[in-house]
């Protein structure tokens, strides 16, 4: 039963092949929002499993359920649960992650006091297969400027997962939805742009869970795509903060420098790796020398267990 004198929240849920996995914990955790004015939106991207009979399973009123003829691809199947959203909020809830209980109540409480801001960001937690948190991440960017919140994700202080986040549903269907150059920092795009012209309310507490597996490990294989939308996304940024963009620049050629280097560090072949890292110092002006990395990449591990003796003998 909709209640018209709260928000409508829609939060999407596209999914694939795992009704015998993540789904259920996923579906759960939005339908016990203790917020009730929501819609979920499951898009069953063509699975091959029994998804249709674990979404009915629940038997909600509010959810509703739609299954692809053929797999459109990924993005193309998250963007599906946007156009299909009829909230003022939208979040986008993978099928392998989950928010807690009180996520949507206390992103409404929150943005009482603000005129529909563009995102609503709280803190996070990362999760393993089993469920075991691996870390957590409180937002404490409260009152930072766009120029300061982009410096701050720069330095690794602000936890930017798409379950941890609400979207002005109406200001991220006119950016035409989640996307980018080469569709690696879609979300990180409308992150920029949404703050940046309609402002972001920000949460504190950790209030969702993004899962961290075998399967979400991002290709390091492509990291030609992973490069160019490094580009993209820092010419978003700048001109996000025209008065801060030299500096966003600056740190950001080394940001993305650095990011791109751990990606292909998996690469098994050595020589593969090496010209791997060649390429991506060339492509960011030369901003952070892959020496440096593996140095400290090399040299970090022995520190640790330096460590560890040393505190062992105390």
């Amino acid at each position: 039963m909709s209640d018209n004198t709260t928000p409508l929240v829609s939060i999407g849920i596209p999914t694939y092949n795992r009704a015998n996995s993540y789904l259920k914990h996923a579906l759960r955790s939005a339908v016990n929002q203790t917020y009730k004015n929501i819609e979920i939106i499951v898009s069953d991207n063509c699975s091959p499993d029994n998804t249709e009979a674990v979404v009915k399973e629940f038997n909600d009123p509010r959810i509703r359920y739609y299954k692809q003829k053929e797999n459109i691809g990924s993005l193309n199947n998250s963007n599906f649960c946007l156009e299909q959203s009829q909230g003022t909020y939208f979040l986008m809830l993978f099928d392998d992650d989950l928010i807690d209980n009180d996520f949507v109540s206390t992103c409404m409480d929150a943005v009482k006091c603000h005129s529909e801001p563009g995102i609503i960001l709280t803190g996070a937690r990362e999760i393993d297969s089993e469920g075991n948190v691996l870390s957590g991440t409180h937002n404490t960017i409260s009152g930072y400027s766009t120029a300061d919140f982009i410096l701050a994700w720069f330095d690794g202080k602000v936890p930017l997962y798409l379950c941890s986040t609400l979207f002005n549903t109406k200001r991220l269907k006119q950016l035409g939805g989640l996307h980018s150059k080469t569709n690696q920092y879609d979300d990180v795009v409308a992150y920029v742009q949404l703050a940046a012209k309609y402002g972001r309310v920000d949460v504190f507490d950790i209030k969702a869970s993004f899962r961290r597996h075998d399967s979400n490990m991002g290709s390091l294989i492509n990291y030609y795509a992973w490069c160019e939308d490094s580009l993209y996304l820092l010419d978003i940024m700048c001109n996000a903060v025209p008065g801060h963009a030299a500096l966003i620049r600056e740190r950001g050629m080394s940001y993305f420098c650095l990011r791109n280097y751990i990606r292909v560090a998996r690469i098994k072949s050595p020589v593969k790796r090496f010209l791997a890292y060649l390429t991506i110092y060339r492509t960011f002006n030369y901003s952070y020398s892959p020496l440096r990395f593996i140095f400290l990449r090399n040299i970090s591990p022995i520190m640790n267990s330096l460590k560890r003796n040393i505190t062992n003998l105390k």
